[in-house]
């Protein structure tokens, strides 16, 4: 008879790694040499088929999920920005060394968005000091594209007041890197722009956009969609630099027009300092816990 004070044996089936590890040592016959022999979790060609698309899907949904889950990170402030924007000493240098008219003038511009640098830095050490809950997770844990300018600023913030952030990085065709910022345990990578895209979220309970370009638009107006469509509840969503947005597209136009609902304009706040965006945020949620949401 089993004692019932004893635990039995958790499991019964080899672990994974102990199979592969012994896979690597088999005989070598004109057989086991063969890629059809592979272990199909060890056959880097058979995981690259077009056919085994889905299969990667999930394991890139499931990778970061597993990394942030075992990081205790309950949710993240999201942080969107240009990887163009340089931090403002970079900026003026820039402006030095323009040859040209045209090069002076978008120069020029880089200066006056630089400032931005150094609120997305601040708004980071500010969410970065959001104290652990009862139950150990962390909350409003920062987390960037991982890349420079902007991104980096984010990460910076964090590690300037000794907290890990997260950067969610995306294989591109030129060579870049992770900003060296980004808690190394925390910096992932990602093929899909969709799966990078929904993992931004999906712990999102606070975003802020700064002034960028294609990649900043596309995440931003995807969220505000998601919003608008109902599927995502309400967060705060800042938007910084509203000279520059005002200059680039025109919101209003769009309620002219029809094409969206003046209602819709309600999604996003305006804020142009990290302290007025963090009292946005903290309002925010302070309101819905108060409501019982």
């Amino acid at each position: 008879m089993t004692d019932p004070n004893k635990k039995l044996a958790e499991r019964v089936f080899r672990r994974a790694d102990e199979d592969a590890e012994t896979a690597r040592h088999g005989t070598h016959t004109p057989q086991t040499e063969d890629p059809a022999y592979r272990l199909a979790f060890q056959d880097l060609d058979f995981l690259l088929r077009e056919d085994l698309r889905p299969v990667r899907f999930q394991l890139e949904l499931l990778k970061p999920q597993l990394l942030l889950d075992e990081a205790n990170i309950a949710s993240m402030f999201v942080m969107y920005g240009s990887a163009r924007i340089p931090e403002p000493d970079r900026a003026q240098a820039v402006l030095e060394l323009a040859q040209d008219d045209t090069a002076r003038r978008v120069a020029e511009r880089l200066v006056a968005k630089s400032r931005y640098y150094d609120v997305a830095r601040e708004l980071a050490r500010l969410a970065s000091g959001y104290p652990r809950d009862e139950d150990g997770k962390r909350h409003f844990v920062v987390c960037s594209g991982g890349g420079p300018s902007i991104m980096e600023a984010a990460n910076r913030g964090a590690a300037d007041v000794g907290a890990e952030s997260v950067g969610l990085n995306i294989v591109l065709p030129h060579e870049q890197a992770p900003n060296p910022y980004v808690t190394p345990s925390l910096s992932m990578q990602f093929h899909y722009f969709a799966l990078r895209k929904m993992h931004f979220l999906l712990r999102a309970r606070a975003v802020a956009v700064f002034p960028g370009g294609f990649g900043t638009f596309d995440e931003s107006f995807e969220l505000l969609t998601l919003i608008q469509t109902g599927k995502v509840e309400r967060i705060p969503v800042l938007f910084y630099g509203r000279e520059f947005w005002d200059r680039v597209v025109n919101l209003e136009a769009l309620c002219e027009e029809g094409v969206i609902s003046p209602r819709d304009l309600d999604l996003i706040t305006w804020v142009e300092t990290a302290e007025e965006g963090w009292q946005v945020v903290q309002d925010f949620w302070a309101e819905k816990q108060a409501n019982g949401g």
